[in-house]
């Protein structure tokens, strides 16, 4: 589902004064560059937006978490989507990233395709994106823009401890799987916009929040690994099946998974089983952590999640034989055709 995810709708229509009025330099000073409020030292960021690169000092004997994402109308969400939900968006995936490494966010670059300067769209876009970046202490740094079809690219910068990355290819025989948060609302949504199904309105709404503005586990993730306490991680954003998938084939393992073990989201909790089944193990575009870590740690685990206040859940066990096993919660085998979102499929 890395695919569509904003109901329509209209943006004003620019003049041509307007327009010309709001240079590219205008744009950058006005919506993204934050006076009086320097990046930080402590963040690593030496120099920020205004010269040809930015500045960054990593900490002494750590290392750097660099990733990037693109979010395209169209593709990853719908023409006229709401600016200050998509500013916390595209900076949220790339948190989530950023969680399922174990790294402590520290800086951004942001590149940014514009169909037009629109003022309205610019304040609440970059609202909704330093709102964020505040939250998580994290500085933009610079970036680019230019016209052309809507596109955001964001590339984010953490530091972490040599060692300590949660890497796909961690997980070890008999760890337990674990997953954060709940699942499948935002595919539910999606569903919703879509007209797949009817959805009432209360529905629809509470569902919509998980779409719009998904929650980064990062002081979930950095615990994790900062402790010790998880062998493999990855972020859900093109559904469980599919992600889950990129560890057992990185680790060279297999695994079992109880689909009805699967935490629903609260929208889609009252759905039917089988749509509960579906959307929870396919659906996408949750960014919660799915993480492996080892029978002994389960105590742990559950002490730490509750100090950073982010409930988790064990859903399966990664075994030997290869391949991903669909059951129910009586163990019994589930013969279901599933697969995660692909960014290149019809």
């Amino acid at each position: 589902m890395g695919g569509q995810s904003q109901p329509r709708r209209t943006l004003r229509p620019l003049g041509t004064v307007q327009l010309a009025m709001l240079s590219e330099f205008d744009l950058i000073k006005q919506y993204f560059t934050r006076p009086g409020r320097p990046a930080a030292a402590s963040s690593g960021v030496a120099l920020g937006i205004g010269d040809d690169c930015a500045l960054l000092t990593p900490k002494p004997d750590m290392q750097m978490a660099i990733s990037s994402d693109m979010l395209v109308e169209g593709r990853h969400f719908f023409a006229g989507a709401d600016p200050l939900l998509l500013g916390h968006k595209c900076l949220a995936v790339n948190l989530s990233d950023l969680a399922a490494m174990g790294a402590r966010p520290r800086a951004f670059t942001l590149a940014l395709s514009l169909p037009s300067a629109e003022p309205d769209w610019l304040a609440g876009f970059s609202t909704g994106l330093f709102a964020l970046a505040d939250a998580h202490q994290v500085a933009l740094i610079g970036g680019d823009t230019t016209k052309g079809p809507l596109t955001i690219c964001i590339t984010i910068f953490g530091e972490l401890a040599p060692g300590c990355a949660l890497r796909r290819a961690g997980a070890q025989l008999g760890d337990d799987i674990w997953i954060s948060g709940t699942l499948g609302d935002a595919r539910l949504a999606l569903a919703g916009y879509r007209g797949e199904l009817t959805l009432a309105a209360e529905a629809l709404a509470q569902a919509s929040g998980r779409m719009h503005a998904p929650t980064p586990r990062v002081a979930l993730g950095v615990e994790l690994a900062e402790a010790g306490l998880a062998h493999a991680a990855i972020d859900i954003s093109d559904g469980l099946v599919g992600d889950l998938g990129h560890i057992l084939a990185a680790s060279k393992l297999g695994a079992t998974l109880n689909l009805d073990a699967l935490p629903a989201g609260p929208a889609l909790a009252s759905q039917p089983p089988a749509l509960r089944r579906q959307f929870t193990v396919a659906g996408g575009d949750d960014y919660e952590l799915c993480f492996t870590a080892p029978v002994g740690a389960r105590a742990a685990i559950l002490d730490l999640a509750g100090r950073v206040g982010t409930p988790v859940t064990r859903v399966g066990q990664i075994e030997h034989e290869p391949g991903l096993r669909l059951v129910d919660q009586t163990g019994r085998l589930l013969d279901l055709q599933l697969a995660g979102f692909d960014h290149f499929a019809a």
